[in-house]
């Protein structure tokens, strides 16, 4: 009895980190928040209200620059930035990477083509992401794509850490926003 009772707490520990991490649901209101970024190795300041008043924001977490994962869903996001453009959207990559790496990585992978920012704990915390911080785990590593209107509200949510959906999911969603209006 005590086996099991010791196995089931453990398997719910295991769960509860996992469970803690539910991404923001589509209709709710996008925090906002002011990081810096990098857009073609130039470090600017990133404001998601700024963003917003231009179009939509196609907000893209992703677990760490370089890697093969993040390097291809990159290159898709580039490569489809035309589209995205012409759908009146922002789009935005976000990880917990360092300057000087975004720097790197919004010239190499993102081919100078839109921006990506750094994200601290309070914006990972405020959109329910889980990328793991320097000291703090938060689980395992998502990859999270949010479309976030012109209002602020949340339109689509997709999480999956298969990189290939991302792009084409929101941009649809994006697309459906500028035939509405």
């Amino acid at each position: 009895m005590i086996k099991t009772s010791f196995a089931a707490a453990a398997a719910l520990a295991l769960l509860l980190p996992a469970a803690a991490m539910a991404e923001l649901p589509v209709g709710a209101a996008a925090p906002d928040f002011s990081t810096q970024g990098a857009l073609a190795g130039k470090v600017l300041d990133v404001n998601l209200k700024s963003l917003l008043a231009k179009g939509p924001v196609v907000l893209y977490f992703y677990p760490k620059a370089f890697t093969q994962g993040c390097t291809l869903e990159a290159h898709a996001f580039a490569e489809a930035s035309g589209d995205f453009a012409a759908a009146g959207a922002t789009v935005l990559g976000m990880s917990n990477d360092d300057l000087p790496t975004l720097q790197k990585f919004s010239t190499a992978d993102c081919r100078d083509k839109f921006t990506v920012a750094s994200a601290a704990k309070p914006v990972i915390k405020a959109y329910d992401v889980a990328l793991n911080v320097a000291g703090v785990s938060t689980g395992l590593t998502k990859r999270t794509s949010y479309v976030i209107d012109q209002s602020g509200k949340i339109v689509l949510v997709h999480s999956d850490m298969d990189y290939r959906d991302h792009v084409t999911l929101t941009l649809e969603a994006v697309r459906k926003l500028k035939a509405a209006h």
